[in-house]
């Protein structure tokens, strides 16, 4: 039922029909199309439906829509006449504290909220202000920082870049203006016309078969129902997945369901109808099987296969070995060995899955948040019968990724409802659904030993990893293989034997999430560090330093490390700070048995790309005959500053600013494949593929002026000026004859990285490059209560060359605060957290004081010398904090997350009750 409302909103009056108790966050978007306000969770968790009422920062999606009536309502898109809202976003531009977007809104507004009521706010209070509002992507640390600007009075400051100097310089990101503004659109913001909903019904049951009856009685009864959509109305195969060879993923599935919320029909119609639709309405009968839920279950002597083909329910295993590693390990004088177990983490993103679809002709065109547009464009096209062409996917603003959205999701679905129905056709993920069904970090069970000799030289090192990919593949592959190379760390170990292992289980499935394995590989083998340096009486920082990769070392898989190996900078970097801290905390301890503080060290290393395999980007620029300078960029950026950091490599490389480009980004009838955003490739391999494409442009406008390699251009409207002396000319594009794209001049980079394939031992080239870092952490634990705050942590990156020195910072901050939820707050649990209020992620109040350290050790394969540092800034978090935590009390943990009761247990000596 509806009625007529008057709202104010941004100081005008507005007359709508909406249903009273409808929430004031679907009104705002869906009645008056001020997607600025965002919906995260529609439960009052995540706060990205910030809005102002009456000048106070509320939730929308409580608010119901009739209680709004008569009052105030400021959304971003208003204006503010105190001139607050709009000096915020300045300094949250010039800070980089907008990273994906989908929480800038709420975060502006709140943060004017709290300088209203608190001009001089210090950072507590500014924390205090936004601690309602989560955002995945920062780490707090740059948005504090910005509204702390703006308490202070102080301006904001946003470099333009020079010609040909763009790459090292703290540019605004390209996109940061329409987050700030709320103008970015995301997958939910797009709304077209007389669009059909689509919703899907999931399986309540981690394993059964059923059956659906006769259908058209129901649609009988449901007169706002268009269709009702089964696995026998997919009109290609049924199946989906990551690789070419492993597509065990139904679109809907047929029969047989693996895993809770596994999706068994979708409902197509008028809004109402698919929302209002009570499941129990359908002919639906379940036949429950035996689950196999964890790793135990499934690897038990005769477990049921979950997929045909698969009888030890062992999807895909890694390997690698080197040398003797019995040999290693007798000859050392110290061994340390351990058993550690992770759990299934959630990526928690703030933006839900959402996105449309539409049929134009004989082509599909699917608009959707995504990290590989490229892949759900063969998925789709797989999934319609249809050729390649045929599919256009249209990548939206993405709130949040970190491999949550490599995986198509509702892709193939959308473009099926839309393909049969000829209607375009939305659908948006509920916070549960999205946390319920989508993929989530490996839950791992390793087992690993490290040997050293007497001065802390490491000898040997193996690992035993189980890794549960829950229902379907996929990247389970990905993690087994990536793990092997990685498990050592980045040292010298002249005798490795690793083994992984995939596991299928009827969990929820567990996919690509910032390290794809590396950081639980981690955590086991830098504890084995520091039991090592308390067995031979070496402190941890030299035992590390002792055994740091550096340049001309060869790596576990047989690999020469050539040059751009920083870990020995990153250790020097932090030494001051790691002595002088771990005595200050023993200093305290000394006087204080209840509250303990602790200082832990960790490192990490990591390959930038796929493993082992080709994993190309290609890149074009074109200039058009008025003067429009395109950069047609296929990588897309899910927060991380991909747009802003390829357009410097490549304006650099033209010899033009930045400010002369336009970008066209992901969109695949308009751009090449770059490939997909992770493995924190986008920086080094796609940078390298723009960065050829720059100077191949620059080289064909040199060759037509005649010039040399040291001309300067200059472009106004449709003139183009090249300066070199007496080769100087100016070129008025409009006379130039346009190519069959419409340009007069372009240009094309391709680049894939240097690797060569594994052998059956895991010898070989998996990467063309690594990352590496140092971090400390400083924690605070109440051996009473049991918990454990972390109170700083410095943390030292080698990045090659900082392309964007604020956007780095950021990745860090983001990385070191999803590695302290890794670390002490994060389980999901299938069917118990599947929302953000029972799933605890960090917020900004328990995100410490980070210090973060650039090394630059440029890599001469990587453009300007840059590697990627996206996933690096997670996987030394969670093993510094364990450190610590040992520092403080002497509890050795080895399972994560560090819940009160297990570090309870772990202090008294007990067995966690789980």
């Amino acid at each position: 039922m509806t009625r007529d409302v008057t709202l104010l909103v941004n100081g005008v009056a507005h007359r709508v029909e909406a249903p009273p108790f409808a929430s004031l966050a679907d009104t705002l978007r869906e009645r008056l199309h001020l997607t600025g306000t965002k919906v995260g969770c529609e439960a009052g968790d995540c706060g990205a439906c910030t809005v102002l009422l009456d000048g106070e920062q509320v939730c929308a999606c409580l608010v119901p829509t009739g209680q709004a009536e008569g009052r105030a309502v400021t959304t971003i898109e208003g204006a503010d006449p105190s001139g607050l809202i709009d000096r915020l976003r300045e300094a949250f531009l010039a800070h980089g504290a907008a990273q994906c977007g989908i929480c800038t809104p709420a975060m502006i507004l709140a943060a004017a909220d709290g300088l209203r009521r608190n001009p001089q706010a210090d950072r507590r209070a500014v924390e205090d202000a936004v601690g309602g509002v989560l955002c995945r992507c920062t780490g707090y640390v740059k948005i504090v920082d910005a509204i702390m600007d703006v308490a202070r009075g102080a301006d904001a400051v946003l470099p333009v870049p020079e010609p040909g100097a763009a790459v090292g310089t703290r540019m605004a990101r390209i996109d940061g203006r329409a987050k700030v503004e709320g103008r970015d659109r995301f997958g939910a913001d797009h709304q077209p016309e007389d669009a059909l909903w689509l919703r899907l019904v999931r399986s309540p049951h981690a394993a059964a078969r059923f059956t659906i009856g006769d259908l058209g009685p129901v649609l009988a009864r449901h007169p706002g129902l268009t269709r009702i959509l089964t696995a026998r109305d997919i009109p290609g195969a049924n199946s989906f997945g990551v690789f070419p060879h492993i597509k065990d993923q139904p679109v809907l599935a047929d029969g047989l369901v693996r895993m809770r919320g596994d999706p068994v029909a979708a409902l197509v119609g008028t809004r109402a109808a698919v929302e209002g639709f009570p499941d129990a309405d359908l002919p639906l009968i379940y036949e429950v099987l035996p689950a196999l839920s964890g790793l135990e279950a499934a690897l038990a002597p005769g477990a049921p296969p979950i997929h045909a083909g698969v009888p030890d329910n062992v999807l895909t295993r890694g390997r690698l070995t080197r040398g003797d590693v019995a040999a290693g390990h007798a000859a050392g004088a110290a061994t340390a060995s351990g058993a550690f177990e992770t759990a299934f983490v959630e990526h928690a993103y703030v933006e839900p899955e959402a996105g449309f679809a539409r049929r134009v002709g004989d082509r599909i065109e699917v608009t959707a948040c995504t990290q590989a547009p490229v892949m759900d464009q063969e998925d789709v096209a797989r999934v319609l019968g249809l050729p390649l062409a045929a599919v256009r996917i249209v990548p939206t603003a993405c709130g949040g990724g970190f491999g949550g959205k490599l995986d198509v999701s509702l892709q193939p679905i959308l473009a099926v409802a839309a393909w049969l129905t000829r209607r375009p056709v939305r659908m948006i993920f509920t916070r549960t659904e999205s946390m319920a069904a989508t993929t989530k970090r490996h839950p791992a069970r390793i087992r690993a030993r490290l040997s050293a000799d007497g001065q802390g030289r490491f000898t040997a090192f193996e690992l035993d990893g189980d890794f549960n990919t829950g229902a379907y593949a996929s990247w389970g592959p990905t993690v087994a293989n990536r793990v092997p190379v990685h498990a050592p760390g980045p040292y010298r170990v002249p005798h490795v034997r690793n083994r992984t292992r995939a596991v299928y289980t009827n969990d929820t499935p567990a996919g690509a999430f910032r390290g794809f394995g590396v950081p639980q590989a981690t955590i086991a083998a830098e504890t084995l560090i520091d039991d090592l340096a308390g067995m031979l009486g070496i402190d941890r920082w030299t035992i590390r330093r002792r055994n740091a990769l550096e340049a001309g070392d060869t790596t576990a898989s047989g690999q020469v490390l050539h040059a751009s190996a920083g870990l020995p900078e990153c250790l020097d970097a932090l030494r001051d700070d790691f002595f002088r801290m771990a005595a200050e905390a023993e200093a305290f301890n000394a006087g204080s048995p209840r509250i303990r503080r602790g200082v832990g060290l960790a490192c990490m290393w990591y390959g930038c790309g796929n493993t082992s395999m080709s994993n190309p980007s290609r890149m074009r620029i074109v200039l058009g005959p008025d003067g429009t300078l395109t950069f047609l960029n296929g990588a897309v950026d899910i927060g991380q500053g991909s747009s802003t950091v390829l357009l410097q490599i490549a304006a650099d490389a033209l010899g033009l600013g930045p400010d002369r480009f336009r970008s066209v980004i992901g969109d695949t009838d308009l751009t090449c494949d770059a490939g997909k955003t992770s493995a924190s490739r986008q920086t080094f391999v796609s940078g390298n593929a723009a960065r050829l494409a720059g100077e191949d442009l620059r080289r064909r406008i040199l060759s037509l002026a005649n010039a040399g390699p040291q001309a300067r251009l200059t472009l106004e409207g449709a003139r183009l000026t090249i300066a070199d002396g007496p080769a100087s000319r100016t070129i008025d594009l409009s006379s130039l004859p346009p190519d069959e794209t419409g340009a007069v001049f372009s240009g094309e980079g391709w680049y894939d990285p240097p690797t060569t394939a594994l052998d059956a031992d895991g010898q070989g080239i998996p990467y063309a490059t690594y990352g590496f870092a140092a971090q400390v952490a400083a924690v605070e634990v109440d051996t009473v209560l049991a918990t454990v705050r972390v109170t700083r942590i410095v943390a030292a990156h080698d990045v090659g060359r900082a392309v964007n020195p604020t956007l780095v910072e950021g990745q860090i901050h983001g990385g070191i605060a999803q590695g302290l939820g890794l670390a002490l707050m994060e389980e999901f649990i299938p069917g118990r957290t599947e929302n953000l209020h029972d799933y605890l992620i960090p917020t900004a109040g328990d995100v410490p004081e980070i210090d973060v350290r650039i090394i630059e050790d440029p890599d001469p394969e990587g453009p300007y010398g840059a590697k990627g540092v996206g996933e690096p800034a997670l996987v030394a978090t969670a093993p510094a904090i364990l450190s610590g935590i040992r520092h403080a009390t002497g509890a050795r943990l080895t399972r994560v997350p560090v819940l009160p009761h297990r570090l309870h247990a772990a202090l008294h000596g007990t067995e966690a009750a789980e």
